[in-house]
């Protein structure tokens, strides 16, 4: 099965499970054709820490995950246009996706603020105040240059309810109408809408049927695995993807210990990004096979 090549991927299904929702998939890329499911290590600011590109490659890994909100810091949009992109900056052929910005709601809560214009930031490095809006977000990404790129979505924690995650969801996909219009590369770049709800099933629901009136190129599952437990957070999945194309790559945000991999793989979710393994090995911890 194949999706529409209306957008800058294809993506083939080769194989489901006859018992679980996992599928095996090759997702082709304007710089990687990709193996689904696949585990997309975070490179923030353009780099894995303590990796050069050459050595992320021999360990077979052709997708990673760089983060909009910093990189749009640090060096800033104006020296990523002048490298000619991330792929040139970092020098890495592979593929890239990047996010909105939007976690930095919940990661950097206390230097931000929310309306319906965007999110402004005062700046963890030099106090200066920044409107991150849907627009400057998909402007920073389109310089960027990322295959995948996301909409800005109002993020908020996964441990909280009521009026606020309602509110989230429904300027998420308000907000995904503006990032679509700002979208200057769709020949290039794939723009992925997210699902938002919160721990709210009826939330989710209608998040994904006002994603589905949208043409875009696949889905994202966002505001999870923060928090609450797994039991809740495993059946919002599972819900998300009951509900989703089947013919169109699901990414799941922030999902990375090898638990919730397995898991969600079976629930039907094809990438997944997460710092754990590379903070980790930062931090002098090894991830190993268990012995008998």
């Amino acid at each position: 099965m194949a999706a529409t090549t209306e957008f800058a991927l294809t993506f083939s299904i080769l194989k489901t499970c006859p018992i679980t929702k996992a599928r095996t998939s090759v997702l082709t890329l304007p710089h990687a054709v990709v193996n689904t499911p696949v585990f997309m290590p975070v490179g923030t600011q353009g780099t894995l820490k303590g990796l050069l590109p050459e050595q992320v490659e021999e360990v077979n890994c052709n997708m990673m995950l760089s983060n909009t909100y910093h990189l749009g810091m640090r060096p800033g949009q104006e020296i990523i246009d002048k490298a000619g992109g991330l792929h040139k900056f970092m020098n890495w052929k592979n593929g890239l996706l990047t996010d909105s910005g939007g976690f930095q709601m919940v990661s950097l809560v206390k230097l931000s603020k929310v309306t319906e214009d965007g999110v402004q930031f005062v700046s963890p490095y030099d106090e200066k105040e920044i409107m991150l809006s849907p627009e400057k977000s998909i402007d920073i990404q389109n310089s960027i240059g990322a295959d995948i790129i996301m909409q800005l979505d109002d993020v908020v924690s996964s441990t909280i309810s009521g009026p606020r995650v309602e509110e989230a969801m429904h300027r998420t996909y308000r907000w995904l109408d503006r990032c679509i219009k700002q979208h200057k590369k769709i020949k290039s770049q794939n723009l992925f809408p997210i699902v938002q709800g919160g721990l709210d099933p009826e939330l989710r629901k209608q998040c994904v049927d006002e994603l589905l009136k949208r043409k875009v190129a696949g889905y994202a599952i966002g505001g999870l695995s923060g928090g609450e437990a797994k039991e809740d957070f495993w059946k919002m999945v599972h819900l998300s993807t009951d509900l989703l194309p089947k013919d169109k790559p699901r990414y799941l945000m922030g999902v990375g210990f090898p638990l919730d991999l397995v898991v969600c793989s079976a629930l039907g979710c094809d990438m997944f990004d997460c710092v754990y393994p590379t903070r980790t090995a930062r931090f002098g911890t090894a991830l190993v096979l268990e012995e008998n």
